[in-house]
């Protein structure tokens, strides 16, 4: 019994031996094993893994499609801004100098 009880805590100090390892060697062991360990569970219960995939999949979709359209509409005002710009300067070239040297037109 003593010898069986000693295998189990052998194995044990063996593995905190390979994690414990600071080299990039011990990294990635740890990572393939992590690896290995997802996999694995992957194989054992797929309808599990393939509903993840569809409902993050399709978050990440929508958050991409939101991203896009974010940009588009930032795209349009800053052209607005400019033709603002171009207009009001084309109106009164002098008050816009003004308005970048100071800051404030009004003062």
């Amino acid at each position: 019994m003593t010898t069986e009880e000693n295998q189990p805590e052998n194995i044990n100090e063996k593995q905190d031996a390979n994690t414990s390892l600071s080299g990039a060697g011990g990294f990635r062991r740890m990572i393939y094993e992590q690896y290995l360990k997802a996999k694995e569970n992957a194989e054992a219960y797929p309808y599990v893994w393939s509903s993840y995939f569809i409902v993050y999949g399709g978050f990440g979709l929508w958050v991409a499609y939101r991203y896009r359209k974010l940009r588009n509409t930032e795209d349009r005002v800053r052209a607005l801004q400019e033709k603002l710009r171009t207009l009001r300067q084309q109106r009164d070239p002098t008050s816009q100098k003004i308005t970048l040297c100071t800051g404030n037109p009004t003062r």
